[in-house]
């Protein structure tokens, strides 16, 4: 009786620490996304609520660095380079963190992303871009803390905080203009050798117009400063392909050549086995 007293106290003690009782967040996650112009902009942050509380000047001191939302940093990522204040910032993913004032906000975007609360050390060399923006007073309280992204044009944007009765925008800017202009220009330039090259491959596979491919072929090696073993063995099909055998066997020698330097035995081998079948090895 002891034994399975002893026994069902176990089996009682395992299913207790075994079970799992899920309960809402007190500052729940949350992740907004947002495109600016060509750029991609993602905030992960938590978000808190007032119950009732005194927030700025209060539960959040004035001119205090603060976390800037809850639990973990709150973290801004940018797919493309940006500019906050007149300072570049490459693209990639930093933290927020601000000092709160009566009139104006300090904000700082810091290169940590791991973490709670605030850094034990605060190191200014891993500060990417700082600002100070204004507080705007509103005058519906906002129960629980947000950020949005404001004021969206093709040229840049505000990271917007929003909490209690305050309003604070950080305004960034993007590169629509430079990249919309270099794509234009790329495009009325015509097609790039790698356009002609892939173009020319493809046809070649696809037992499509082989002369179309071998003009195309010859255009994109043209555009090409130095063609690579690789690009040269395509080329070398390419001309077996449409007849032409001695363009084939003077480009496949190069190919090999190219393929030994680069001590790639397997193009070394189809360029040996292309020349025989070819007659000239």
């Amino acid at each position: 009786m002891k034994k399975l007293a002893l026994f069902t106290m176990v089996v009682l003690l395992s299913c207790t620490l075994g079970a799992q009782i899920q309960t809402p967040q007190p500052s729940p996650a949350a992740k907004m996304w947002q495109t600016v112009g060509l750029t991609e902009v993602t905030v992960d942050y938590s978000r808190p609520s007032m119950r009732g509380r005194t927030i700025f000047g209060d539960l959040v001191p004035f001119n205090a660095l603060w976390r800037t939302g809850a639990n973990a940093y709150t973290k801004v990522s940018f797919n493309k380079d940006v500019t906050i204040a007149n300072q570049a910032v490459e693209a990639g993913t930093y933290s927020i963190f601000t000092k709160p004032g009566k009139t104006t906000w300090e904000v700082f975007f810091y290169t940590d992303t791991q973490g709670g609360g605030t850094p034990a050390e605060w190191d200014d060399a891993k500060v990417v871009a700082k600002t100070t923006v204004p507080v705007m007073p509103i005058e519906m309280p906002v129960e629980t803390f947000t950020i949005t992204i404001d004021d969206v044009t093709s040229s840049g944007a505000h990271i917007g905080i929003l909490w209690e009765n305050t309003y604070v925008g950080i305004p960034f800017g993007v590169s629509t203009d430079a990249e919309v202009v270099k794509s234009i220009e790329n495009v009325m330039a015509g097609p790039s050798a790698g356009d002609y090259y892939a173009a020319a491959v493809y046809y070649a596979s696809e037992d499509k117009d082989i002369n179309k491919a071998k003009d195309w072929m010859n255009k994109a090696m043209s555009m090409t400063e130095k063609p690579a073993f690789w690009q040269l063995r395509q080329q070398s099909l390419i001309l077996a392909k449409s007849g032409d055998k001695a363009g084939a066997i003077a480009t496949a020698k190069k190919s090999l050549a190219g393929a030994k330097e680069a001590g790639n035995m397997d193009y070394v081998k189809m360029n040996q086995d292309s020349l025989k079948e070819w007659g000239a090895m």
